[in-house]
């Protein structure tokens, strides 16, 4: 059987033995060997497996290999650790010993986010921690420095638990498909809980959201799975108005950092009236410095707010 799925698992099996020479894996290559990479048999040989098995997953007749296979093959064919990931997920399984929910920005991210102009932005981690965020932000939604450090998550927000919410957002605001952003969350966490297994902080949240909040409950007993699509916000913001803004989420794939950008559409009224509530925080009615998580790079000498804006493990 030809393989169909020239990105699936069995052909990406398939390109990882073509590629690790005999030598690399210890055999010898002599004079008379046509394959330049492994051959089936000498994959199965290493990783402990059949080689009618090893053809089956090439073949793509073998779908959903076992966490102990996928990484008898990941130690044979000798693998990276982002190709060990890769096949784990390729495979429906969890990356083994995954570490905790990675609440820094990348030096990349922080680059692009520099370039980004007078818009609202701000960084999530996995587990919508916020950890950034910068003038454009405060302006338009209110300085979040003003809420307890470990309540800064919009997970929190979305899905309030006890009596007294928990608002990142220091002004009202509404959304254009209220329920689609909440199954977009949930969505988010469930595959957070995947990626990132042993994150004590994650378990603690999903825990206390499912225990404390029933709309969150039923979505997460579900199983429903949602993507962010574009949507449309209005911010009622106390001093400029009402002002429509664009929302879009973007996802830095190896962190899973989630960067929020908030932008009204150029020429309107709403963009105006960002411009205006922008002015009043350059002016220092409303926090200017951008607040960055502790050990970011460029951190400004006066974020000291900032170091305390992600919650202890």
């Amino acid at each position: 059987m030809a393989q169909k799925d020239a990105a699936g698992l069995g052909a990406t099996i398939r390109a990882w033995r073509e590629r690790l020479s005999p030598a690399a894996a210890g055999l010898p290559s002599g004079p008379g060997r046509r394959a330049a990479g492994l051959r089936r048999e000498e994959l199965a040989e290493r990783a402990g497996l059949s080689v009618d098995y090893v053809v089956r997953l090439e073949q793509g007749r073998a779908t959903a290999p076992s966490a102990q296979v996928v990484g008898a093959l990941a130690h044979a064919l000798h693998l990276s650790g982002a190709e060990r990931e890769h096949l784990h997920r390729m495979a429906g399984l969890a990356p083994p010993d995954a570490g905790p929910v990675p609440d820094r920005l990348p030096p990349g991210v922080r680059r692009v986010l520099d370039r980004l102009g007078d818009v609202a932005v701000a960084v999530f981690a996995a587990d919508w921690q916020m950890i950034w965020w910068n003038p454009g932000w405060a302006a338009l939604l209110g300085d979040p420095a003003a809420v307890p450090p470990r309540l800064r998550n919009f997970a929190r927000e979305r899905f309030p638990v006890g009596p007294e919410p928990v608002r990142i957002s220091r002004w009202p605001v509404a959304t254009d498909d209220a329920e689609q952003s909440d199954l977009a969350v949930v969505s988010d966490l469930r595959r957070a809980t995947g990626r990132f297994p042993h994150d004590a902080r994650l378990a603690a949240l999903v825990r206390e959201l499912t225990a404390g909040n029933a709309g969150f409950a039923r979505l997460w007993a579900s199983g429903t799975v949602a993507a962010h699509r574009e949507d449309r916000k209005v911010v009622r913001h106390p001093d400029v108005g009402s002002v429509e803004v664009d929302c879009d989420v973007l996802t830095d794939g190896d962190s899973e950092l989630k960067i929020v950008i908030l932008t009204p559409s150029p020429g309107t009224a709403d963009a105006a009236r960002f411009h205006r509530a922008l002015a009043q925080c350059e002016a220092g009615t409303a926090a200017s410095a951008p607040h960055l998580a502790p050990d970011a790079p460029g951190t400004p000498a006066d974020a000291s707010s900032a170091t305390d804006a992600v919650s202890s493990r």
